[in-house]
């Protein structure tokens, strides 16, 4: 017979439950002691190439990238794998740790760093039906190699970080596979990669549409719940990315908190999206400012970069951008950052908890309003 609580409720046993070290409100950043460090990747520079349409810009030399990325105020520079060894597999196993150990020196000339590095298992042809969730053995193998080698590159640059975002990882035909064995399969992918070197991290970037449309890991949660069931659980976190979280309905401030609840929350991808389109990659602050304004917030109350952990931006110009500032994007998200943080640490927490302790959630809001539109 179970107990119950005074309104029948039932007494749960919290005795058992871990421990967790979670920020609070009061825990918040003295507003001095702020620093978050800005990380942008080389494909955020492009040509303009699209589904419709063919490139528009020129190509720009990896380290002419890096060069404007630290004149513009970025603290580090995040890597596919064929971003930092762009003829990967063609190449001994040495000979990419080797190319890999010069874009560090680069990087080191530069005075930055490298966040991670994320295979690119989508643009090959080995993985047109998923990587680690291949069908066919040889394209499984070809998915594990590129994922190890990663590891070895990320550790020539300096990071023990290996980003996955599982882009192919799920089906165009629902009958095409199995899903549970898939699901299983993907883990199993996850095992290899942290049995590999017992320091790499794997930061799960979820996504739930695009450019598949069935996807086996499309949100935090799916994420989390693969991470828990790898040999090693402590070593499997998120990245957020707000698009990701938009194109799946959801929240991106929220995603956040929830990874960040359980510790997980190892790295976040700024963007802006309209609505539940294709992945758009717009600049920070370009479409959702109020959105935007909470995952500033959330991000500064629960002191968000204390551990290393960066302040990425995923952003993509727009078609139309001119060669000649074709950074633009990159510098208004970062400044479109720092905007929204000056606002945050405005926020008026007295009168948010008036607010909260008579429900008057309306007058919450038009504050917030006021806030961003005078400030």
């Amino acid at each position: 017979m179970s107990r119950t609580g005074g309104k029948g409720f039932p007494i749960i046993n919290t005795s058992k439950r871990p421990t967790l070290k979670i920020h609070r409100q009061m825990n918040r950043r003295d507003c001095n002691m702020a620093k978050f460090r800005f990380t942008v990747g080389p494909w955020n520079v492009h040509e303009g190439n699209e589904t419709f349409g063919p490139g528009i810009r020129p190509s720009i030399p990896l380290e002419e990238k890096i060069k404007t990325f630290a004149e513009i105020g970025m603290d580090g520079v995040q890597f596919h794998d064929d971003d930092a060894v762009p003829d990967m597999n063609n190449m001994t196993e040495q000979a990419i740790i080797d190319y890999a150990k010069d874009v560090k020196a680069m990087l080191d000339k530069y005075g930055l760093f490298a966040e991670f590095v994320a295979p690119r298992l989508w643009f090959d042809a080995h993985t047109n039906d998923g990587g680690f969730t291949a069908s066919r053995k040889e394209d499984y193998d070809f998915a594990i190699w590129r994922a190890l080698r990663s590891v070895d590159i990320a550790k020539a640059l300096g990071t023990k970080k290996v980003q996955l975002w599982l882009a192919r990882e799920g089906t165009l035909c629902a009958e095409g596979k199995n899903p549970v064995e898939k699901i299983i399969q993907m883990r199993d992918a996850f095992d290899t990669i942290l049995k590999y070197d017992p320091d790499v991290q794997i930061l799960i970037e979820p996504k739930p549409n695009e450019p598949i449309d069935r996807s086996y890991c499309g949100t935090a949660g799916h994420a989390l719940a693969v991470g828990a069931q790898t040999v090693d659980p402590s070593r499997v976190g998120l990245c957020i990315e707000s698009a990701h979280s938009i194109l799946a309905g959801l929240d991106p401030a929220a995603d956040m908190a929830f990874a960040i609840a359980w510790g997980k929350l190892w790295g976040v991808h700024l963007n802006d999206q309209n609505g539940i389109r294709y992945d758009q990659d717009k600049t920070f602050g370009a479409e959702n400012l109020r959105a935007d304004f909470n995952q500033v917030k959330v991000l500064y109350e629960n002191n968000f970069g204390d551990n290393g952990e960066c302040v990425g931006l995923d952003v993509k110009a727009m078609r139309t951008q001119p060669a000649e500032d074709c950074y633009r994007h990159i510098i208004n998200s970062k400044r479109t950052f720092e905007l929204l943080l000056e606002k945050v640490k405005k926020f008026d927490y007295k009168f948010q908890e008036e607010c909260v302790k008579t429900q008057n959630f309306e007058k919450l809001e038009m504050y917030v309003i006021e806030l961003l539109l005078n400030g």
